[in-house]
């Protein structure tokens, strides 16, 4: 039924080349299923909501939620969602974070370190998913708040938002970078 000169991909939409060879070298991580149940006259009818997070590995990161009858299309919507909220995070020598920070969403409360090269990445469950698809190396995070992973996720993105580069803060205060790093040493050195 397409007309002439126009093609349909695999997904049934008119071209979208350029977007599924963007897309194949996202990373995509399932962080959480959850089994739900809907009340109705004959019983029950049980769904599934997914989380999963997306990234490039190399500082984009994003995620999304879907809920179906089944749990491949749930995944598949989450997926979507997800690419949909891709944010961009600076990282330090494209490994690691530039400074501590802390983020809260709800009851979910976390606090994300950088760390020296060798550490890897310590967090646990849905941080630890955040981390691998954002493409950060070395990391030291710990959360203080809620086990839940949609309040975990989404406070280690409230975290990873607030992080700043020294060319963010330069370019904020009208100053070169190399003045906020020389800064930054001499404030390390006074308090060692």
């Amino acid at each position: 039924m397409a007309r002439e000169g126009q093609q349909r991909d695999s997904k049934g939409g008119r071209g979208g080349r350029d977007r599924d060879q963007k897309d194949s070298d996202l990373i995509d991580k399932l962080v959480h299923i959850n089994r739900v149940a809907k009340v109705v006259k004959g019983g029950r009818r049980f769904g599934f909501a997914a989380l999963v997070v997306v990234g490039d590995g190399n500082g984009r990161v994003g995620f999304g939620h879907g809920k179906a009858r089944e749990v491949p299309e749930a995944i598949r919507k989450a997926t979507e969602d997800a690419k949909k909220s891709l944010i961009r995070i600076p990282l330090k020598d494209g490994r690691t974070l530039h400074h501590e920070v802390r983020g809260h969403h709800g009851a979910g409360k976390v606090l994300v370190r950088p760390a020296p090269a060798g550490t890897g990445i310590i967090a646990g469950g849905p941080m630890r998913a955040v981390f691998e698809a954002l493409g950060v190396g070395d990391v030291v995070s710990k959360s203080l708040g809620t086990s839940n992973p949609y309040n975990m996720v989404r406070a280690t993105f409230d975290a990873l938002k607030n992080q700043q580069s020294p060319r963010m803060v330069a370019a904020r205060r009208g100053r070169s970078v190399s003045e906020i790093l020389a800064r930054r040493e001499e404030t390390a050195d006074a308090t060692a």
